[in-house]
This record gives structure tokens, C-alpha cells and sequence, in this order.
């Protein structure tokens, strides 16, 4: 038999270590432990420094580059063992992640439990865990040359890519879980891709504000400093101006603030549309999560403001963007399918 539960009860364990895994970087993000392994050694980097000598070598390195130089420069061993093991179980996990896809899948292969369309899409998926992997180091290799702080467009992109690495597995599995077709409406499909869209570029304006640290200003809601609505700092802190809203502290902050209200509109919107439809019980919960979920995000993206992003609610934040996603990802699918 082909596509088989064993072969959804795969795809779900790779979402839920990719869940993992988020929930883990955004940890390492917001302790600023990236940046304590300096160098990549797949194999035998997968065991931590085991003794004083390892440790000491290890902190050595470390203080070769930027964020100990201009930063840590009064960082003790014990100081730099608690970032080093953030960044250390982020990368194991990643390896961790690699094992779990390949080798079933080459069982399931070598069983001929895959239809052709499964193939392809587990390679698709592989190829994508596989690009996220060399975007993680991408992303550090930003951090060790003259600044101590990596790239806010490569940590986006890094980001982004295992958001989108998650939802297309959970999309191969909810293809095996619900192989049966049914008429689709079009028009409310095209609504949810471009809800979907909206909150997809929510996510990467998202990291920018972790990139740039940009959730340390600001910290007021409903308006920005000063009772501003749009403060003058967005527009002026570099030229030419459209700068500021990829690059700038304030200009992505103002821009990840008020996607939010669009994000929360779409959905409105979706489930104000659906409620003069015939939906399927599948459909109706869709839309019902997706109705809790973003009010819930919204709530807790203001009070990380609010609170200048304590570690604990920042990433509860970027969970609940996890959730809203797959959510999302369930309601198009049932939507499409």
C-alpha cells in the first residue's frame, strides 16, 4: 500500500521538529547566542567541547571575532558555555532534522510505499531543509567579520525558508491525509492566498525587527514615540528614504505594526465571507482557529512591545506566528482541495 499513515506519521514528525527547531533559533536569537560556534564541523561538531582544554579552545575562538571584541569583551567561560549551548543544540537539532527525513525516506523508497507525486514533493521538501541548513550558515558567516551582529536580511531569510520548509510538509501530509477531491469556490481560495501573502510578508518584516533589533524602541501601542502615528524617525533615519523601511530600526517596526492590522483584516474578512457558505466541518475549524490565533498574536506582539521584548514573550510571539502559519496553511488546503 502507498502513502500510507507511516508516511504521514513522517511528515508530521518533520513539522513538528521544524517546530522545534523554530522554537529553538528564536531561544538562540534573544539570548544573542548565534554567534558562540564561529566554525562548521558537520560531523564532529555534533558533540559539545567535553573538557577544560575543548572549552578553552572553544572560548578562544569565540574571541577572535566581532560580538567578544566589541561586546563581550568581559564574557567569562561559564558566561560563554551558556550561549555556546544554545547555538550547539540549534545545530544538533538541524542534523537531527536531516537524519529524520532521509533515512525513511529512503526506506520508504527502497519499500515502494511513495506514489511518483510523493517523490517528488519529499524531494522538494529535502532540497528546502537542505537550503536551510546552508542558510543558517550563511547567516552567521554575516556576524564574523566586522560587525557583531548578523545580516537582518540572511536571518529573514533563514527564517522565512523553515516557516515555508514547515507548511509545504504539512501540506504533503494533509495531501496523503485527505486524497479525496471536492468542488472548489475560487474566489475564496484567491482570498486566503492573498491572506496567506499578507501574513507571510508579516513574518519576514518579522525577523527584520529581531535582525535589527528594532523592538527595543518604540515601546508604546497604539502609537509609535511621542503619540505619533507614524514617527519622524521612520522616514529619516536613512536616505534615500525607502531605505528605512528594510534597513531602518523605526521604518521596519512601523511597517511590521501596521501589516499586523492588514494580517488581522484578512483574516475578518475570510471568516466574515465564509459564514454565507456551506462549509465542511474541517472548514469551519479553519477559519475558527484562525480567528482565535491571530487575535491572539496581536495581543501578544503588543505586549512584546510593550514589555521591550522580554526572551520568554518574544518567543511565544514567533511560536504563535507558527501556529497562525500552519493554521493558515490547513484552511487553504481544505479551501484548494
Amino acid at each position: 500500500m502507498k502513502d500510507n499513515k507511516k508516511v504521514v506519521y513522517w511528515l508530521l514528525t518533520g513539522c513538528f521538529l521544524i517546530f522545534v527547531m523554530v522554537v529553538v533559533g528564536g531561544i538562540t536569537r534573544l539570548t544573542h547566542s548565534g554567534l558562540s560556534i564561529s566554525n562548521y564541523k558537520l560531523i564532529t561538531g555534533t558533540l559539545p567541547p567535553s573538557g577544560e582544554a575543548e572549552w578553552n579552545e572553544a572560548f578562544e575562538l569565540y574571541k577572535q571575532y566581532p560580538e567578544y571584541q566589541k561586546i563581550n569583551y568581559n564574557m567569562t567561560l561559564e558566561e560563554f558555555k551558556d550561549i555556546y549551548f544554545w547555538e550547539w543544540i540549534h545545530r544538533v537539532i538541524g542534523r537531527f532534522i536531516g537524519v529524520v527525513f532521509i533515512i525513511p525516506f529512503l526506506y520508504f523508497l527502497l519499500r515502494k510505499q511513495l506514489t511518483k507525486p510523493t517523490i517528488k514533493k519529499a524531494v522538494i521538501l529535502m532540497a528546502l531543509g537542505a537550503f536551510q541548513g546552508f542558510l543558517g550558515w550563511y547567516m552567521v558567516k554575516s556576524g564574523l567579520v566586522d560587525r557583531p551582529d548578523v545580516s537582518h536580511f540572511r536571518l529573514a531569510m533563514h527564517l522565512t525558508t523553515a516557516f515555508i520548509t514547515f507548511a509545504y510538509t504539512f501540506w504533503v501530509a494533509l495531501d496523503l491525509l485527505y486524497p479525496s477531491r471536492k468542488p472548489i469556490e475560487a474566489s475564496f481560495r484567491n482570498l486566503i492566498r492573498w491572506g496567506y501573502a499578507a501574513l507571510l510578508i508579516q513574518i519576514v518584516w518579522g525577523a527584520f525587527v529581531a535582525g535589527l533589533d528594532a523592538g527595543w524602541i518604540h515601546n508604546h501601542w497604539p502609537f509609535m514615540s511621542e503619540g505619533k502615528l507614524m514617527h519622524e524617525t521612520v522616514t529619516q533615519e536613512l536616505s534615500p528614504v525607502w531605505k528605512n523601511f528594510v534597513e531602518g530600526k523605526s521604518g521596519v517596526q512601523f511597517v511590521h505594526r501596521y501589516m499586523a492590522y492588514v494580517v488581522v483584516i484578512f483574516i475578518f474578512i475570510i471568516a466574515w465571507k465564509s459564514r454565507k457558505m456551506t462549509l465542511t466541518l474541517p472548514q469551519k475549524k479553519g477559519i475558527s482557529w484562525l480567528v482565535v490565533l491571530v487575535l491572539v498574536q496581536f495581543v501578544l506582539g503588543v505586549f512584546t512591545l510593550l514589555l521591550q521584548v522580554p526572551v520568554w514573550l518574544g518567543v511565544l510571539h514567533q511560536v504563535m506566528a507558527f501556529f497562525l502559519l500552519a493554521t493558515m496553511t490547513y484552511t487553504l488546503h481544505r479551501f484548494s482541495k
